[in-house]
């Protein structure tokens, strides 16, 4: 059963600010639910001893990739097509590319399980995978990539009903998916009862039931005609204009969240130079920033199907404004938690250890990179909003800027001998960099002949 017109209309003319909060709070919920997928996963390896927890670091930039591709880059990519189909009140154009979005979804998922498959071990042992370490890597990442597919269809599927507007179903369906694999992974990694421990494969396995159950729960709801939009797999023509309006926003977009993971581990490595305090400290700042993306993820991916659906209408004004609120209430979101670690690190610190020297690393970082975070929230949730412009490059390219800054001051402090609080400014003057740099394309870059409310 569809949703009535009015919402559709609600999101076109509504007050922006609380239409805005209703929409990204039960994404920020879904969003954290997966952090604590990560917290609970890593906790089960670590009771299985030092080489899996090895093993788990050097796969987890690529797991994150997945999600990051399939839930923010082309998943905004098909949320902005569908979302400014419905502005335009086009339903049959929204329906035709919901079927394009799932044959998008199926073929990423299977090229990523095929490069991950076929080249992950060598992407390990260049990460510094050894011995006992690598193989377990191997053996985990092997059941796990087998399931990208999974990953993909669901990100995907919950993507489509973001795009009309729906955020309410894809998160309760994500939670309790996250919840399954949380239990999922615990009983099939250390045992329970007559399930015998199955260590890493374990987790990796109960990551692929519980997602393949939301898969199939999300296909149930679009067949069913539970939403705005009716998955119909009869009579499906490919057309190669629909393709295009999701792959010119999703495939450029994309390019971020690999710039993103290059950036993690390019500074992982340079950092790592300097001992293991200096990086554990950094790794202790780092969990937090993981903490920071859901909230400019729930706020951003809300923003979408408002731009867009006000694209789609004509009303480009509207969705100039939505962009730049969804903007304000990042940064104020990152920035009010950025205040506090700055003024209290050992707030957030003292939660991992109790190691002086650690502990002195992870307050000079938490100290240097804190007023940094709302420059952050603001750049990420403005490149969501852009997606839903159909104008994403130049949040992309502010990105590649970071990238290229992280890197070349980067080499350039560990020919010179930089210290712990030089590497740790240069992150928090990246963040700050991003986020001007997206705020400044977003503004120069024209989004279409503006109407009047």
């Amino acid at each position: 059963m569809s949703p009535p017109h009015n919402d559709l209309q609600r999101l076109l003319t509504a007050p922006i600010l609380p239409t805005l909060l209703r929409l990204a709070a039960p994404n920020v919920l879904a969003m954290v639910m997966t952090v604590l997928v990560g917290i609970a996963e890593t906790y089960y390896v670590g009771r299985l001893g030092t080489a899996p927890l090895a093993a788990m670091a050097l796969v987890f930039p690529f797991a994150m990739l997945t999600q990051m591709m399939s839930a923010g880059a082309m998943g905004g990519g098909v949320s902005a097509a569908i979302s400014r189909a419905l502005g335009a009140s086009d339903t049959p154009r929204a329906q035709t590319l919901l079927l394009h979005a799932l044959v998008i979804g199926v073929g990423a998922g299977v090229i990523y399980s095929a490069i991950f498959l076929t080249f992950g071990p060598h992407f390990y042992e260049l990460l510094g995978g050894r011995g006992g370490v690598l193989e377990e890597a191997v053996a985990y990442s092997g059941i796990l990539f087998s399931g990208a597919l999974l990953v993909w269809l669901i990100n995907t599927l919950a993507s489509v009903l973001r795009g009309t507007g729906n955020m309410r179903t894809p998160s309760v369906a994500l939670v309790a998916t996250a919840l399954l694999q949380i239990i999922l992974g615990g009983v099939l990694s250390l045992g329970a009862g007559p399930v015998p421990a199955m260590g890493m494969v374990g987790v990796a396995l109960g990551h692929i039931i519980a997602t393949a159950a939301g898969v199939l729960y999300f296909l149930w709801y679009l067949i069913t005609g539970q939403g705005r939009l009716t998955l119909h797999l009869n009579s499906f023509a490919m057309q190669r204009g629909m393709f295009a309006d999701i792959l010119k926003v999703g495939a450029i977009a994309c390019l971020s969240p690999v710039q993103s993971v290059l950036a993690i581990l390019i500074f992982t490595g340079l950092l790592a130079q300097l001992g293991t305090e200096a990086l554990a400290g950094y790794g202790i700042g780092q969990r937090l920033e993981f903490l920071l993306i859901p909230i400019a993820f729930g706020i951003g991916v809300a923003s979408v199907p408002m731009v867009g659906m006000a694209m789609g209408s004509g009303n480009v004004s509207r969705a100039r404004r939505v962009a730049w609120v969804a903007g304000a209430v990042s940064a104020f979101n990152l920035g009010l938690i950025g205040a506090v670690v700055t003024l209290a690190p050992d707030v957030w610190a003292r939660l991992f250890t109790q190691d002086p020297a650690v502990l002195g690393y992870a307050r000079q970082y938490l100290v240097t990179a804190g007023p940094a975070f709302p420059f952050f929230g603001l750049g990420l949730t403005l490149y969501f909003a852009s997606q839903g412009a159909g104008q994403v490059i130049g949040p992309v390219l502010a990105g590649t800027v970071r990238l290229v800054l992280v890197a070349g001051a980067g080499y350039g402090l560990s020919q010179h001998q930089g210290t712990a609080d030089h590497f740790y400014g240069l992150v928090a003057l990246a963040m700050v960099l991003y986020g001007l740099v997206t705020a400044a394309a977003v503004k120069i870059t024209p989004w279409g002949s503006a109407r009047k409310d």
